[in-house]
């Protein structure tokens, strides 16, 4: 799968364990988007034909509302890791990529949608 990272989800770990699972990863640094607001990181992804995986869950549900909903538009997809005011409850880097392995070897298609990843872990 090719991903694009948003900025607030950045990590070491989970771009290497994506990249060893096979996706094609980019971080907004690879394209001079480091710190660009959210509608910049999706717009780059569409032109780049690559889902969204963020944390940012309510600025990116609202993106796809208005990008799909509102002007009839597509997307790669949007993949959302719910994060808890209780750390103990977050997913790792190792569960987010499982949670993106898993949704990808179930056949759903991402296009045009916006997937919670929590559930996939």
């Amino acid at each position: 799968m090719r991903l694009y990272i948003d900025d607030d989800s950045v990590d070491p770990g989970l771009i290497r364990l994506l990249r060893r699972d096979g996706h094609d990863v980019q971080v907004p640094a690879d394209v001079g988007l480091t710190g660009s607001s959210d509608q910049a990181h999706l717009a780059h992804a569409i032109r780049d034909r690559r889902a969204v995986l963020t944390r940012n869950h309510d600025d990116f549900d609202d993106l796809h509302d208005l990008v799909v909903s509102a002007a009839s538009g597509h997307h790669c997809g949007i993949l959302v890791v719910l994060y808890d005011n209780n750390p103990r409850n977050n997913m790792s880097s190792g569960d987010t990529a499982r949670a993106v392995r898993n949704l990808e070897n179930a056949g759903i298609a991402i296009a045009d949608s916006y997937n919670e990843l929590n559930p996939w872990q």
